[in-house]
């Protein structure tokens, strides 16, 4: 054979690499090699678990957990083939045990227990073994107080357990439950595929829900679904089962690439760590002086197109904010953002009716009842952590429309006012710009509530309440002063606690600044009342609501006021009767004249 012969045989022999879906050569680039992440396309290849964790957990810290428990045959099944040999070959193929790795190692030097299921181990099936090692996952982070990670590749149950390999659900999915009543953070990872018992137990439990990009998610798969039922096509069967489809139906807080996973998952538990004391600085802003002005310059103030949003404010209040999503029933509204974030060193919940600077589909910050229900996710999710609650209220009402009254707007709105009243953790509400009715109040049950100088916080929009009242919207301006809807007013009233200064002009002239008061304002709130017990906190934030509406700060004044005036004319009318008498005025004229002045 001549070299050419011999050079042409060795090329031919070469085995060019390439992506399963659109069939372009992969290489040798990290994201395919370390990742399975098709350089092109950006199809996600499955990877074994003990690649899942060298992808995330800190080299040489890992430790494996329960690596000697194996799989039996308890109910002696066969079907091509003995069970007992399918799990032989499992082994053979994978090297691993059984279906999932547990154990602890840091991210980024943050202590974690993990469990990663291998779909290479048929299928990633939850038999006995697999339920018994993530129930000591998470009974090992429940006992050492650290946040927990699993990671999900699975088909299901397995059959060849029969109902041994179906109660693991119950298994798992309660020791989940004892880790969330432990207040132990977890994060739970859904990769290609996640079906069956797996996802509909503890997988679905996790405080925070990441997918992958286009990974394979649903209760039934789809030659399940096609087997049993008619209706649908096959791509719209797997498109419903699709990480994207239940992203946008409020099932996954975020879809992350394989590639991103590590830092959002070290920002993320950097976040739930970040449990320092905030201390009260001197305020490094200047505090520009403040004038009462007419009700109806609020109004077009608080309502100003610049005016910071929600989202304005958290991205600077906190830069690494983590966004989350869903309500994890029906949808994800744009009109509410929340997520984890960081101020002065604490980890908080921020949640915030976001008004979207004109794009549609925030709706003005006009929410929907998924919108309520996510906020009541996060209020939830604040209680399970221990983290303050902190909400941005900028609205002008919760969305009415069919839509609102179908999905159940008047229960959200109810819940998240109930569910408010009695979190166990600090609560700061801050009305940003307009505080519309009920849709604003739902955020707004809080042990402190903040109010920007130039916000205004209503029952109804004046607009509105002239249409009612007077049957003219012209005379808004004039109901708006009536309905005592500025920040000193509801100062006046005892629904604001603490007024917020803001720049000359209004926030829109100078967000930095408005923000930076904001901070200053929000981190003296946190700092008085965070040695506080949960108990003392909702009993007193109870009885804070409980009080309003009876004889309060504003009726003392009011009353006040008027005995002043009263006492005036009253010196006024004295005085006008002695002189008129030593000027020998009769009777009659004095009596005419304190009419006049009546």
């Amino acid at each position: 054979m001549s070299v050419s012969s011999e050079r042409a045989a060795s090329v031919e022999d070469i085995v060019v690499e390439r992506c399963p879906r659109c069939a372009e050569q992969v290489g040798d680039t990290d994201r395919w090699t370390r990742f399975r992440v098709c350089p092109a396309c950006g199809f996600h290849a499955t990877i074994p678990a003990m690649q899942h964790i060298r992808n995330l957990i800190d080299p040489g810290t890992f430790e494996e957990t329960n690596a000697r428990l194996v799989s039996v045959d308890p109910l002696g099944f066969s079907d091509l083939e003995p069970y007992s040999d399918r799990v032989q070959r499992a082994r053979a193929k994978t090297g691993l045990a059984e279906a999932v790795v547990t154990g602890r190692g840091t991210i980024q030097g943050r202590e974690v227990v993990i469990a990663v299921l291998d779909f290479g181990f048929l299928g990633g099936s939850m038999g006995s073994v697999v339920g018994e090692k993530v129930a000591q996952a998470f009974e090992m982070a429940t006992d050492r107080k650290i946040p927990i990670v699993t990671i999900t590749a699975s088909g299901g149950a397995r059959m060849q357990e029969g109902m041994l390999s179906l109660v693991q659900m119950a298994k798992t999915a309660a020791a989940a439950r004892r880790a969330h009543d432990a207040h132990v953070p977890y994060i739970s990872i859904l990769t290609n595929p996640t079906t069956g018992g797996g996802y509909a137990s503890f997988a679905s439990q996790g405080d925070i829900l990441l997918a992958e990009p286009e990974a394979l998610i649903g209760f039934a798969g789809p030659r399940v679904i096609k087997g049993v039922s008619k209706d649908g096509s096959d791509d719209d069967v797997r498109r419903s089962h699709s990480a994207e489809f239940l992203f946008a139906r409020g099932f996954v807080d975020d879809i992350v690439e394989r590639p991103r996973m590590r830092n959002v998952l070290a920002t993320t538990l950097r976040l739930l760590a970040a449990d320092a004391r905030v201390t009260v600085s001197a305020p490094q802003t200047r505090t520009p002086p403040s004038h009462e002005r007419p009700a109806w310059d609020a109004v077009q103030i608080a309502r100003h197109p610049d005016r910071p949003t929600a989202l304005d404010y958290i991205q600077r209040l906190s830069p690494q904010f983590i966004e989350l999503h869903g309500d994890r029933v029906y949808g994800d509204d744009p009109a509410v953002v929340a997520g984890l974030g960081e101020i002065a060193g604490r980890g908080v919940v921020l949640v915030g009716l976001e008004r979207g600077h004109g794009d549609p589909a925030r709706r003005g910050g006009q929410a929907l009842p998924e919108g309520y229900r996510k906020a009541l996710r996060m209020m939830r999710l604040a209680e399970r952590l221990r983290c303050p609650l902190v909400t941005l209220v900028d609205t002008p009402g919760a969305f009415l429309g069919i839509e609102s009254e179908e999905r159940g707007l008047a229960a959200a709105l109810s819940e998240c006012l109930a569910e408010m009243s009695a979190l166990p953790v600090p609560v700061i509400s801050i009305i940003i710009g307009e505080g519309g009715s009920g849709g604003a109040l739902a955020l707004g049950v809080a042990d402190r509530v903040l109010m920007q100088e130039r916000a205004i916080y209503s029952v109804i929009a004046p607009e509105g309440a002239a249409a009612i009242l007077y049957r003219d919207v012209e005379r808004a301006p004039e109901v708006a002063e009536r309905l005592k809807i500025t920040a000193a007013d509801c100062r006046r009233l005892g629904v604001a606690d603490v007024l917020v200064r803001e720049p000359a002009g209004g926030a829109h002239t100078d967000p930095d600044l408005a923000a930076a008061l904001v901070r200053d304002a929000l981190v003296a709130a946190l700092a008085e009342i965070q040695g506080t017990s949960g108990r003392k906190l909702a009993t007193e934030r109870y009885r804070k609501f409980r009080q309003m509406g009876q004889v309060n700060t504003y009726w003392r004044e009011f009353v006040s006021r008027e005995a002043v005036e009263l006492g005036g004319l009253v010196a006024r009318t004295v005085g006008s009767i002695r002189g008129r008498l030593v000027g020998g005025d009769d009777v009659e004229s004095v009596t005419e004249d304190e009419d006049d002045a009546g």
